[in-house]
């Protein structure tokens, strides 16, 4: 049977490049490190609570139906696990910075085990179309992220830094849950896989916003804004002004189009302004040791 991935976007020049850095080692960020904004700081370090075991979830659920693709794909699961790995590992980081700084993620992260603990009951599949739902996403948050320099314009360097790098490599690996999805679910009818896919990002949309507008709350309440101020602050914040939610809800529905993929839009240009970034990013200078 022709498999799917034949016809997949994916380019075929594309590679996915772990890239191992560290941010925030020397130094703790302000407890409002983006701009001294409640709202802002709130967002994504609610976004960041998630991401330990919320990335080590996407491992599993993709690595699960690595035997037997196709070895393109194979190898770019392989690379897309390597990236989240380092993800885990530098968000855990900014986690116990955020809870150095004096905030507590205990809700939050335990909000994300109640979720993920419901789809790891079901079979792999489900998992795996979690995933994909996720990291489309994550995708385009990401894409907005870069796109639009004046979302971190106000944050911390170093952790601004943090988050522009994980945006480049969410958009770099942006296709591989997807295609994972299509290689697993080659046998099925067209009709029956975009009716699941479309009952699941529903599900994942419901969840994503409801949580991570909660968990916001619930940061800004330990910062003591509360109430029609702190709903107001965020709200605005989101939907408004610079208004993330807002931007990315063109691609978000995208999604739903029959002839969707990821990489329908090519936004590699990012990836490249990113990595030439970086490269023009002055080096700190190396200590040079004295002779005894």
């Amino acid at each position: 049977m022709t498999t799917h991935l034949a016809t997949a976007p994916t380019p075929a020049d594309l590679t996915i490049n772990p890239r191992d850095r560290r941010f925030g080692r020397d130094s703790a960020p302000a407890r409002l490190w983006h701009g001294g904004g409640h709202a802002a700081t709130a967002i994504y370090n609610a976004l960041s609570a998630t991401f330990p075991t919320g990335e080590a979830f996407f491992v599993d659920s993709v690595r699960a139906f690595r035997d037997g693709a196709p070895p393109k794909l194979a190898e770019e699961i392989k690379a897309f696990t390597t990236q989240e790995v380092i993800h885990s590992r530098e968000h855990l980081a900014f986690n116990r910075r955020a809870a150095d700084a004096g905030y507590d993620l205990t809700k939050l992260q335990q909000r994300v085990d109640e979720r993920l603990a419901m789809t790891k009951s079901k079979p792999p599949i489900v998992s795996l179309a979690a995933t994909m739902a996720l990291e489309h996403f994550t995708a385009i948050l990401a894409h907005e992220l870069l796109a639009d320099p004046r979302h971190l314009a106000q944050g911390e360097a170093e952790t601004a830094a943090l988050w522009r790098w994980h945006a480049c490599e969410e958009i770099e690996h942006k296709g591989v849950a997807y295609d994972t999805w299509l290689h697993a679910t080659r046998d099925w009818p067209r009709a029956k896989r975009w009716k699941v896919k479309a009952k699941v990002m529903l599900f994942i949309t419901r969840n994503f916003v409801v949580d991570r507008t909660a968990g916001a709350l619930e940061l800004m309440r330990q910062d003591g804004v509360t109430g029609v101020r702190a709903w107001a602050s965020l709200l605005w914040y989101l939907w408004i002004r610079p208004g993330m939610f807002r931007k990315i809800a063109g691609a978000w529905a995208s999604f739903f189009s029959p002839s969707f993929h990821p990489w329908n839009e090519d936004d590699r240009h990012l990836l490249r302004a990113y990595d030439e970034s970086v490269v023009a990013m002055p080096q700190p200078a190396k200590k040079v040791r004295r002779a005894a």
